[in-house]
């Protein structure tokens, strides 16, 4: 009888973790999560985008299972393209948080995911989108934001860092809203209670497994709730301070194939 895998659930973030820069998944990626599924574990994606920006990198990797998209907020089976649950936050209280970010640090520039697994990405005038690939349309005023349901908010600030605009955040929405650090020009509010920890917890519920049983890869501060949950969590070396000091071991970077080396060791055969 074959041995069980020391870890029956790998969740890896995308953007900086399993993603190379190109968002490509590299070829020995690949052999190394098929090693791994060979071996008895399942392939969890726990990411910060929202459904529609990874359905095209799903079908690429042949992946059919549930997958956690939008800090938590979704969880999608790929397979049957069905939304398996989704949280939505409060337009009015989304609104009411930008105003009192803005009464701490000033004039920001807002985006939003809305939900749906059609949901279209939102841009203010002012916005950036940190990845430029992503899909999004331009919308002429603020309000238009909220034209229908969200799942979460992106905010951007023209001077701040992100670990500034982030603090300031926390501090001024209080229980409105749940924010997170997601990657570089990437500060979001998402539904209060709601993170990548609450999102892993609802998959590996819906497979039959333990949070407590993943090993799991990150980069970026909303990877925090994710490690919280998790037996054995692993820091890239392009990782943000906070989460290389919450992690039990750090890996090379996501252009280094950092997630790979540790399942090679980790699923020897």
């Amino acid at each position: 009888m074959p041995t069980p895998p020391a870890y029956s659930l790998v969740a890896t973030d995308l953007d900086g973790t399993l993603l190379r820069p190109d968002d490509t998944v590299s070829p020995r990626s690949r052999a190394a999560l098929a090693r791994a599924e060979s071996a008895g574990a399942r392939h969890l994606i726990v990411t910060g985008r929202a459904v529609p920006g990874i359905r095209a990198l799903l079908t690429d990797l042949g992946y059919t299972g549930p997958v956690v998209c939008g800090q938590g907020a979704q969880v999608y089976d790929a397979g049957s393209a069905r939304m398996l649950s989704s949280v939505t936050l409060d337009r009015e209280l989304a609104d009411t948080a930008l105003g009192k970010i803005e009464a701490e640090v000033g004039q920001v520039f807002a985006a939003v995911d809305q939900d749906g697994a059609e949901g279209r990405t939102l841009i203010e005038p002012g916005y950036r989108m940190p990845h430029p690939s992503l899909p999004a349309q331009r919308t002429g005023r603020r309000d238009e934001l909220w034209a229908a349901p969200i799942i979460k908010v992106l905010v951007r600030h023209p001077r701040l860092t992100d670990d500034e605009l982030a603090a300031a955040a926390r501090g001024a929405v209080g229980e409105l809203a749940s924010v997170t650090m997601a990657g570089p020009g990437t500060v979001e509010l998402a539904p209060h209670g709601v993170d990548k920890g609450t999102g892993l917890a609802l998959a590996a519920e819906l497979l039959g497994f333990a949070p407590a049983d993943t090993l799991a890869f990150g980069d970026m501060p909303n990877d925090l709730p994710m490690f919280r949950r998790s037996g054995h969590r692993v820091a890239m070396a392009n990782a943000h301070a906070e989460l290389r000091a919450a992690a039990d071991e750090i890996t090379l970077s996501n252009q280094d194939d950092g997630v790979a080396v540790v399942l090679e060791r980790l699923f020897d055969q």
